[in-house]
């Protein structure tokens, strides 16, 4: 990949471009690609914190790469991942289901409970049963194909799904291919399909072009990569360990089958107890059943 172009598709270039007031019209252009809802939502997008609101200490902390509102109230959160996490659906879930909670307070509602709206990016598959880039899932009723509630509506869109031809959806085909794209030939191939591609391609150049956005850049590669590093040590070291840990309880088991095999033959040879105690290293309720069944 060219290094001198930042990637868009890792985490904190993505929030660095799309989270920037500069870069709204950007931000809001993909979001009209992605989502159906009205038009006039995007006249006034506020983006906000990303992080979710802790109502007691020991929940969790959830951070998403960009969260904001729209004229009429509704949440909308967009992460992207290189690869989906394990328990992806669930955490899902659960991010969602905080911004739900965080909207109500003592005196609100259900009725004033707007709609919460997550656009999850991967750049491998996760969706394994389609072979389409952008779903759109709500809570419905796939027998009689009917829709309880859009109160919660996740997108996925998947990278590595993107078809080589523009689709029906020109404009999120668009947006996708510049997320994806690695390097500048890749970017300037984007730029030429359409005039607003093209002026974020050039804000990309200068961003990339940014020594403190290099750096931040680099300071979380170097912490991506430390981790797997971690996780891939983690996984080693379980498996010696696991090996050896097989080793000593099949040599255990061996060894007390064997003893097992001697007390018995010690029973029918009538030894005193304490003597097959000593021999054999079984405990007194160990020998005993086995008298017993002499």
């Amino acid at each position: 990949m060219d290094q001198t172009i930042l990637p868009v598709k890792r985490d904190i270039i993505f929030k660095i471009f799309f989270a920037d007031e500069r870069n709204i019209e950007f931000l809001t252009d993909f979001l009209k690609s992605a989502l159906s809802i009205p038009a006039e939502d995007y006249d006034e997008v506020m983006i906000i914190d990303p992080h979710l609101i802790q109502e007691h200490p020991t929940d969790k902390l959830g951070i998403v790469d960009v969260k904001l509102k729209t004229v009429s109230g509704k949440t909308i959160h967009i992460e992207i991942q290189v690869a989906p996490l394990p328990q992806m659906r669930e955490r899902i879930a659960y991010y969602d289901a905080k911004m739900i909670t965080e909207q109500i307070g003592k005196r609100e509602q259900y009725k004033d409970i707007k709609q919460v709206i997550s656009i999850v990016i991967t750049e491998k598959e996760f969706i394994t049963n389609s072979p389409n880039y952008h779903h759109r899932f709500t809570m419905y009723d796939p027998v009689n194909n009917v829709e309880l509630t859009d109160i919660v509506e996740v997108h996925t869109l998947e990278l590595c799904k993107i078809p080589a031809e523009t689709d029906h959806n020109r404009r999120l085909h668009y947006w996708m291919s510049f997320i994806k794209a690695e390097g500048e030939i890749e970017l300037e191939a984007v730029a030429k399909q359409d005039p607003l591609i093209q002026k974020a391609v050039a804000r990309l150049m200068e961003l990339s072009a940014d020594e403190k956005t290099r750096l931040l850049f680099e300071a979380r590669e170097k912490e991506r990569m430390d981790h797997e590093s971690r996780e891939e040590w983690a996984r080693a070291e379980g498996k010696i360990e696991g090996k050896i840990e097989g080793k000593i309880e099949g040599k255990i088991e061996g060894e007390t089958t064997k003893a097992f095999a001697i007390a018995e033959s010690m029973i029918a040879d009538h030894e005193p107890i304490e003597k097959i105690m000593r021999y054999t290293g079984l405990t007194r309720a160990e020998i005993e059943p086995l008298q017993d069944a002499n």
